[in-house]
């Protein structure tokens, strides 16, 4: 790792910059979520709300005359769910050096577990309906621990992380690291970079013909966040299949997922996940289950269920639209427009 980091280091030193590029992207969704878990909610918020999101992407790069690359990538998003609107900010920098098929990413990190394929749904939200609908479709999300580890931050300022990737001939390879000194975020870690709580994660890919295998593995300082995923995923033509297991230190969670092509223009996907049970001695330790039925909500022992369909209006817009049960028996369902620019 250190000599290949030597390597870039020299390549920068001696290279002039060839060329640069600015692209701007980005896409809006907006329609009506329903969620029956709402009514019961302490705030009053309506069972049936809008949901939205616009979104715009910065892509920034240029490369030196010996190839190797920079780049860097920041949003600005503004969106509302459950009748709370935040304004339009902007999130964290990454920045990213390249050289043929190796990687060195800085900052607000993509992330080894969150990069792992076969753990999102085959959607434009990458889960159900217009945003996602809390997500319970991801073998990673259990009982008191959501979305528990490194991820790139569309809203916030993102981990400030480390990580490398490499890619060549099916294989993906991907570790990354971070390190938190803030113990109001994290309690009981204490600050200072002697205490300070560190992620390490590294996913594993390999791609053969029409079939993805992919393995992860998070160890954390943190309560609750070791965790390890295997996914296996395989386009059929028409029909795509994939299954994925999660032990989510000590909670196994598995999934069945499957998505189907209508003609040209029309797709459904589907899955149905099952989580153990949180023992005694996790709910003592304060990893308890939380049935309040909200969406996103942490979810419980159980199966959760969800349909997806989608219809592509041409032009980058579809439309977009799915129902969902919670281990929790909360339901949901969302329908509403998608377009990208």
């Amino acid at each position: 790792m250190k000599k290949v980091l030597f390597a870039t280091t020299a390549l920068i030193a001696t290279a002039s910059v060839a060329a640069a590029d600015v692209r701007i992207s980005g896409y809006g969704r907006f329609g009506l979520d329903y969620n029956d878990g709402n009514d019961s909610n302490v705030n009053g918020v309506s069972s049936t709300t809008i949901t939205s999101r616009l979104r715009l992407q910065f892509d920034m790069s240029a490369e030196t005359d010996s190839g190797v690359g920079f780049d860097a990538r920041f949003r600005a998003q503004a969106e509302s769910r459950d009748n709370v609107a935040n304004g339009a900010g902007f999130n964290g920098a990454r920045f990213g050096v390249t050289y043929q098929g190796f990687r060195v990413n800085v900052g607000n990190i993509i992330g080894a577990v969150e990069n792992t394929p076969g753990t999102y749904l085959e959607t434009r939200t990458a889960g159900l309906g217009i945003d996602g609908a809390g997500f319970v479709s991801h073998v990673g999300n259990v009982s008191n621990e959501y979305f528990n580890w490194d991820a790139y931050s569309s809203g916030g300022t993102g981990v400030n992380g480390v990580e490398a990737l490499y890619s060549a001939n099916g294989f993906t390879g991907h570790i990354s690291y971070s390190q938190r000194n803030d113990s109001t975020v994290n309690p009981g870690v204490g600050n200072g970079a002697a205490n300070a709580a560190a992620r390490a994660a590294i996913m594993m890919a390999y791609t053969f013909g029409d079939w993805t295998v992919a393995g992860s593995y998070q160890d954390s300082d943190i309560a609750w966040e070791d965790k390890a995923i295997i996914s296996v995923q395989g386009d059929l033509g028409q029909f795509g299949v994939r299954v994925a297991y999660a032990d989510n230190d000590g909670i196994g969670k598995w999934g069945l997922y499957g998505n189907y092509e209508i003609g040209a223009a029309s797709k459904i996907v589907a899955f149905v996940t099952s989580e153990d049970a949180v023992d005694a001695a996790d709910v003592t330790a304060g990893r308890g289950d939380n049935r309040d039925g909200i969406a996103g909500s942490n979810l419980g022992e159980g199966e959760s269920y969800g349909i997806h369909y989608s219809y592509d209006l041409g032009g980058g817009a579809s439309f977009e639209t799915g129902y969902r049960r919670a281990s929790n028996d909360n339901d949901t369902f969302q329908a509403g427009v998608y377009f990208s620019f």
